[in-house]
């Protein structure tokens, strides 16, 4: 009998139940994955606090997850029994030990890449790719002010954006979060509990602000990401670990300088097919080169989910963190 992690009501990391579930065969377009190793991500808090919306009650959380396939549906073409795949993607339901996914949000995986490293990079690594060259692209004469840089999302955007050439401010909670983020490549690191932000962000660039933002914090950052963007520039709000930001007048932004403000999701960029396995392909590359690093740094069994998410929102962790089934 297969398990997975059942939420019957919104609320705090107790409503994460450990429950049987039988798995049935895969219909048209899908394939039956045997999970072994899934990828927890802060949007998974979202949907179990209710901040994000699901389509429907009790559900299994989870949009990351690396594994092999056991049975495939008709009309799947490309894929076979045994092959290792991994995705990160709606619908819901990575919290398991299996489960039936639609084989269109799939993508094989190279030799190179092991499942571990699969799953603690597919969303970051993929959400990474997105805010870094299609959403502002960067490159050589690039500033960019990383929030949470030694977070999942940070520290592999953090490498990336050394090696396009950027430079690199990046914003922890602490010292040895801190060390995480130098090691990684970022230039300026800015203790935010220490520090004013937005005046070390000026100070370090003579004044003038960074071309982009990327903030996932949200409520807590967000006016301060505008502050540290100079004219023309950009804020990329793509999450809200410390809550969802108030409404803002528009006229803000043309007061500070003509900035663009964009609120981008991974499931837009990478909807379409082909763009998904540019996406994906582009992430294998720079992990199997070694530009990228993985950094897992914290694994659970995947019926511990609760203490991960109590970790994740307690801003205890660094890098990515596994449930392993």
């Amino acid at each position: 009998m297969n398990h997975a992690v059942r939420i019957y009501e919104t609320g705090d990391s107790s409503v994460l139940q450990w429950e049987e579930f039988e798995v049935s065969q895969p219909s048209a377009g899908e394939v039956l994955v045997r999970h072994t190793a899934i990828g927890l991500n802060f949007i998974d808090i979202y949907f179990r606090t209710g901040a994000y919306l699901v389509p429907q009650l009790p559900f299994t959380p989870g949009m990351e997850a690396a594994g092999v396939i056991e049975s495939i549906g008709d009309g799947v073409t490309g894929l076979e029994v045994g092959d290792r795949v991994a995705y990160a993607s709606v619908p819901l339901g990575a919290y398991s030990e299996s489960r039936l996914m639609l084989a269109s949000r799939l993508v094989k995986l190279p030799e190179a890449i092991d499942d571990r490293t699969a799953a603690a990079v597919m969303l970051k690594g993929m959400t990474a790719h997105y805010l870094l060259h299609r959403t502002f692209k960067v490159g050589g004469d690039t500033t960019i002010l990383l929030h949470a840089v030694a977070g999942g999302v940070g520290l592999i955007a953090c490498q990336w954006a050394k090696y396009l050439g950027a430079t690199v401010i990046g914003t922890v909670g602490s010292e040895a979060k801190a060390g995480l983020a130098r090691s990684h490549g970022c230039d300026h690191v800015i203790l935010y509990r220490k520090e004013d932000t937005v005046n070390r962000v000026l100070d370090i660039t003579g004044g003038v602000g960074v071309d982009v933002v990327y903030d996932s914090v949200g409520k807590e950052t967000f006016l301060q990401s505008i502050d540290c963007t100079k004219p023309m520039g950009m804020v990329a709000l793509f999450g809200q670990s410390s809550g969802p930001v108030e409404s803002i007048n528009p006229q803000i932004l043309a007061a500070k300088g003509s900035l663009f403000l964009t609120r981008p999701t991974l499931n837009d960029y990478v909807k379409k097919r082909l763009d998904l396995e540019q996406t994906a392909n582009a992430l294998f590359n720079v992990v199997e080169k070694g530009i990228v690093k993985a950094d897992v740094h914290q694994e659970r069994s995947l019926r511990e989910a609760a203490a991960a998410h109590s970790d994740l929102e307690s801003r205890l962790t660094t890098g990515a963190t596994l449930l392993i089934p």
